[in-house]
């Protein structure tokens, strides 16, 4: 079989040294993909030599095959982590050791792929997960269903996880002690809060136990959860230097949000996409409200 193929291996490599021809880097790809496709076993489909490269670069969001293993690391590096806003109140993070979190993870509105952490709040559906994946290593509640208190701290690999349980109304306006947690994620030397369904505003106590948050996750419907003047006074007092909307599914919520906010100081960037890589090297100096659309299931 390598006999037949000298002349050609011959006659292919020459032409890419006769007098320095230029050769485009597509007809080098293809005459390279020529030779190598003679040259396998004709056993069986031959895949593309870039579908290895196509496959990792999609493995996060693409489930295995038959037989296939699941990749689903970023590309991070040491000191950074990814934020893709799933929609609603869900993100997922993703830390460089590969630990994936989704919070306020529902029935509706989930990753693609079960997350090695998932975080819920008791506000109402779209916010827990009445049937979640048993692929699924901690589930961590944002409230006790029996009532009382609902404390979380536990470190998964390259983050801790922890939480500060607040109070939420009902939709028959009653207070419910203890609905709702924020949950803090320390990763890549970031501190960042997700402020799930908050229905008031923090005190001296919460902003203690917080600490020194970077980026904040922050709901902005200005109906269900905080007011709009509450929620500014909320980051106000916690003083992050990035703060990502979230659950702004009422109509201009999200550009009242951001008028205000601009009059208090803050940057406004629209993201370009729906997934963030970010570090504390990047984050920005002067305070910052970074707009996301949903779409990263």
């Amino acid at each position: 079989m390598i006999g037949k193929l000298l002349p050609f291996l011959k006659d292919a490599m020459a032409g890419g040294a006769r007098a320095c021809a230029p050769i485009s880097g597509h007809a080098r790809a293809r005459r390279f993909l020529m030779i190598a496709a003679l040259l396998l076993p004709s056993v069986g489909a031959v895949q593309p030599a870039f579908a290895v490269c196509q496959l990792v670069a999609e493995a996060p969001y693409s489930a295995p095959g038959p037989g296939e293993a699941r990749i689903w690391r970023a590309a991070l590096q040491a000191g950074e982590v990814q934020i893709r806003y799933i929609g609603h109140s869900t993100f997922e993070l993703e830390t460089p050791g590969g630990v994936r979190i989704a919070t306020d993870y529902n029935d509706s509105i989930r990753p693609l792929l079960p997350p090695t952490v998932a975080t819920m709040n008791g506000a109402h559906s779209t916010h827990y997960s009445v049937n979640p994946s048993p692929d699924i290593e901690h589930l961590l509640y944002g409230w006790n269903p029996e009532g009382g208190p609902m404390d979380h701290d536990l470190t998964v690999e390259d983050v801790r996880i922890r939480n500060i349980q607040t109070n939420i109304r009902g939709w028959d306006g009653e207070s419910r002690r203890l609905g709702n947690s924020i949950f803090i994620f320390e990763v890549a030397d970031l501190c960042i809060a997700h402020l799930g369904h908050l229905h008031h505003r923090l005190t001296q106590d919460d902003l203690t136990r917080l600490g020194q948050i970077d980026i904040v996750f922050a709901a902005i419907d200005n109906s269900s959860s905080l007011r709009l003047e509450s929620m500014i006074d909320v980051l106000k007092s916690i003083g992050p230097a990035m703060v990502i909307p979230m659950h702004f599914h009422f109509a201009g919520a999200l550009q009242s949000f951001v008028g205000r906010a601009a009059e208090e100081g803050y940057a406004i960037v629209r993201a370009p996409g729906p997934a963030l890589v970010t570090s504390r090297a990047a984050l920005p100096v002067k305070p910052t409200v970074y707009v996301m659309m949903p779409g990263g299931a």
